[in-house]
Parts: C-alpha cells; sequence; structure tokens
C-alpha cells in the first residue's frame, strides 16, 4: 500500500486508483531535532523556510508547483469548502473540495484523521481533517455534501483515512466517553476499558462509522497508527508524552 517518490514515502490506498494521492510519512523531510523528516506544518515552531522546502518537495512529487498545493487554517471545525484556484488569504476550515485539475488539497496531522476522497465519474476530490471533534461535529457529513454540490454523487465515493491514531494509543476519560454517547449511545463500541478508570477510543473506526452513515460506496482505513510508529510518523500524543515542545505536521493530499 505504499510506494516511495525520490526520497520521500508515500502512502497510498486501492480504494483511491487512478486518482494521485498520498499520505506522506516523516521520511525524505529537511526538518531536524524533534521536527526531524517532513514536517509540512506552517504551524510548528520549525523554521518556515524549512518547511516551505518540505511542502515544495511534496508539491514535487504531487506533479504541482508549490502555489498549486492548497491547505486551510484547520480550526476543528466541520467546515468544508470549495476552491478552484489559491485562495487570496487563509481560509478557516478543515475540508477541501475541488473539481480543477491542477490543483493538490492536503489537510495537516499528527494524530487526527486524514481523509481523503474521490468521486471519479464526476472528477471530484476531497480532502478533511477529522479529529474526535470534528468527526463527532460533522466533518465528514460536511465534505460529502460539499462534494455533492460540486458535482458528485455519494453512492460513487471512496474514501480512505489515513496515518491516525490508533485505538491502543488513545487513552481518555470518562467525560470524554460520555460526550460521544450523549450523541449517540451505539457509539460505545468504540471504547473499551482502560486502565485506571480510563478508556480506549478507536477514532478510525469511528472515522468509517461515519462515512459509511453519510452513503459513501466504500471507505477503509490504512491500518498505520501515528504513535506507534515513530520513525514514520509525527504524534501529537506522543510529543506530550515525551515532554517535547513542539511536533511535526503530516501532509496528507489528492490532485486530479
Amino acid at each position: 500500500m505504499n510506494a516511495v517518490t525520490v526520497s520521500l514515502e508515500i502512502l497510498t490506498s486501492p480504494l483511491l486508483d487512478g486518482v494521485l494521492h498520498g499520505f506522506f510519512t516523516r521520511r525524505g523531510g529537511a526538518s531536524s531535532g524533534i521536527f526531524e523528516g517532513l514536517n509540512c506544518g506552517g504551524g510548528s515552531s520549525d523554521q518556515a523556510e524549512i518547511v516551505a522546502m518540505n511542502r515544495r518537495r511534496a508539491a514535487e512529487a504531487l506533479g504541482v508547483g508549490a502555489e498549486a498545493l492548497l491547505t486551510v487554517h484547520q480550526v476543528h471545525s466541520a467546515r468544508a469548502v470549495t476552491l478552484d484556484a489559491p485562495p487570496p488569504e487563509p481560509i478557516r476550515a478543515d475540508a477541501l473540495v475541488t473539481r480543477t485539475p491542477g490543483l493538490a488539497i492536503a489537510v495537516l496531522t499528527a494524530d487526527c484523521q486524514p481523509i481523503l476522497f474521490a468521486d471519479r465519474e464526476a472528477g471530484v476530490i476531497a480532502a478533511a481533517h477529522a479529529g474526535w471533534r470534528g468527526a463527532l461535529d460533522g466533518i465528514v457529513e460536511a465534505t460529502v455534501e460539499e462534494m455533492e454540490r460540486a458535482g458528485a454523487d455519494r453512492g460513487r465515493i471512496r474514501a480512505a483515512i489515513g496515518p491516525s491514531i490508533s485505538q491502543a494509543a488513545y487513552e481518555v476519560g470518562p467525560e470524554f466517553l460520555e460526550r460521544f454517547c450523549d450523541d449517540d449511545p451505539a457509539n460505545a463500541r468504540f471504547f473499551i476499558n482502560g486502565a485506571d478508570g480510563k478508556y480506549l477510543f478507536d477514532l478510525p473506526g469511528y472515522g468509517l462509522k461515519r462515512l459509511r452513515a453519510a452513503g459513501v460506496a466504500e471507505a477503509e482505513w490504512t491500518r498505520h497508527c501515528t504513535y506507534r510508529d515513530a520513525t514514520r510518523f509525527y504524534s501529537y500524543r506522543r510529543s506530550v508524552h515525551r515532554g517535547e515542545a513542539d511536533y511535526g505536521r503530516l501532509l496528507s493530499a489528492i490532485r486530479l
């Protein structure tokens, strides 16, 4: 499920075959120290020129110029936007949709779910940042609805969840469980007992449930855990546990 382009490692999903896409790992980047690798997060405290260099490398792997690699200012919302050109200023949202050839749309993550979508027949693609808050508030459904406004049919949409924190590494408190069960009692199935009165939450499992409930044709998780594999992935939670001052961000992108 993975391929290497130049010195970069790019994970792909067979569900999105025929559409150029990739979940970039941290391998092959220019950042150093705690950011070692392909840190594409402009919101990190990494050197801005190094982050820009990493983004240029990713854009080149996608066959576009750096100016055509589009991201948004992510705010853990349920807002999806359609772009047909680079925006004049950053947009606050958590999903991008396009049907414009030559544009690569992308999201940044470090434990949250990056989800890439495609309706190949309609020529409509999307990229969403779905942490627990965005997923609970409806970012998946908002993305599918925005794709439909651009001409997609949800019954043809394929979606892939990229590297995310796995259930074994995602410990949460009882108030977290209550929040999800208040929204839907059936959400209890995404939690198992952990240590000391805590629970372990299955974020990718919950993401797949929301995708399937939204009516997409097929969906999968690549089954890569960001927390467990420090050599390939950045992880916010791992950085906290290690007492590190900051963390890198992984890029996940798709283009027509």
